[in-house]
């Protein structure tokens, strides 16, 4: 547990920071944060939500300067082979295990004590998409899971901390929730699901009985979680997230089984061209192809929602967000005017930081364009 915490009221949230945030304007690492913490160095605040904020007046702001021939940044990989494994994880298609949290292992802002590890796929950028997606989301405000890289043992993936409270309370998966409301919604069929339509998501996540994340200020003025799922699907459109099906969506239900929130958005290893090779990248950035460049590459990424359950394909997740901003309009504006904020050289920091071991060069370079031209396509957007 932590000590030496301020009252939320002292504070503006305004003027708050996250652990990740304080760790990088103050040049120390994650652990550093927590040890100053405990030791009474600096003292933070509990959101309601339980997580832990830094008042911009307790930063520690030093001029330090790195070590010869070491990186200026870089995102750290995770060696958790010591930890103790608590259980697998069976939802979703990828190796997974709950790990206890233990002492001196300090990676993320949580109050929880568990986090769970996911293995990427062999040949593929499922780590680093999903590590990059996390920084993304940062960015825009965005209620999301955090994730680090990591190794356990011999498998490489990604940590995240459990994001559903301790003491009863419980994760229920989209799946789950349109079962309640569509006859003979058939729960196991995670693909061409075709009554997992946008119209009822956005409709089931309007009513009054969803709250808005656990601990996420309300930036936007927002009066329910729907609102924040447009900023979601905003997100699946700008890095060409194709997995947002009905497992990758839902809610936390806290233990009276009478209030729900919106979960944070999560699992977004299926973006950003991660599956391609080097080769086809590299053909994609130079081809003088008008049918095989990069602005048709953008085109093809579909969402895992539908229009109309008639439909033979689910909609581009482009075509996601703007039927999403007909339907929620200063919702939309307000997630488009974040993204707006965000310039190319600060998607760049991101990449960059991504240990090249992890991501290549010309996976860099077409992950920045894949991001530059969706960022283009959705400012365009009219709402």
């Amino acid at each position: 547990m932590f000590y030496n915490h301020l009252e939320m009221e002292e504070v503006k949230v305004s003027e708050l920071f996250t652990i990740s945030e304080a760790a990088e304007r103050m040049h120390v690492s994650r652990q550093t944060i927590y040890t100053w913490i405990k030791e009474g160095k600096i003292k933070a605040v509990l959101t309601p939500g339980g997580r832990s904020r830094i008042p911009e007046d307790q930063l520690i702001i030093e001029k330090l300067e790195p070590a010869e021939g070491t990186p200026l940044d870089g995102f750290p990989i995770r060696d958790i082979s010591d930890l103790y494994r608590d259980r697998d994880e069976p939802l979703g298609t990828k190796e997974k295990y709950w790990f206890w949290r233990t002492e001196g292992h300090w990676y993320w802002d949580c109050e929880g004590e568990r986090f769970l590890f996911k293995a990427g796929r062999e040949g593929t950028g499922d780590n680093w998409a999903e590590k990059v997606a996390s920084e993304l989301c940062r960015l825009l405000g965005l209620p999301h899971a955090e994730y680090d890289l990591a190794v356990y043992g011999d498998l490489k993936g990604v940590i995240t901390p459990n994001f559903v409270p301790e003491g009863g309370a419980r994760f229920e998966a989209g799946n789950e929730i349109l079962a309640k409301y569509i006859g003979g919604y058939e729960m196991l069929k995670r693909y061409k699901q075709t009554q997992h339509t946008l119209r009822v998501v956005l409709a089931v996540l309007g009513g009054k009985t969803v709250k808005l994340p656990i601990g996420w200020p309300n930036l936007g003025g927002f009066d329910c979680a729907a609102d924040v799922f447009v900023g979601y699907l905003m997100l699946d459109a700008w890095i060409a997230n194709q997995d947002r099906h009905h497992e990758n969506w839902g809610r936390i239900i806290v233990p009276d089984n009478t209030i729900t929130h919106l979960a944070p958005t999560f699992d977004h290893a299926s973006s950003l061209g991660r599956n391609e090779t080097d080769s086809i990248r590299e053909e994609r950035l130079r081809t003088r192809d008008s049918s095989r460049n990069m602005d048709k590459y953008v085109q093809r990424a579909r969402s895992a929602l539908y229009h109309m359950p008639k439909d033979s394909k689910p909609l581009s997740t482009l075509d996601a967000f703007r039927e999403a901003a007909m339907r929620r309009r200063e919702a939309a504006r307000f997630w488009l005017g974040k993204l707006e904020q965000i310039s190319s050289p600060d998607t760049s920091l991101i990449i960059d930081k991504v240990p090249t071991e992890e991501m290549s060069d010309i996976a860099k370079e077409f992950t920045q364009a894949i991001l530059d031209r969706n960022r283009e396509r959705l400012l365009t957007t009219k709402v």
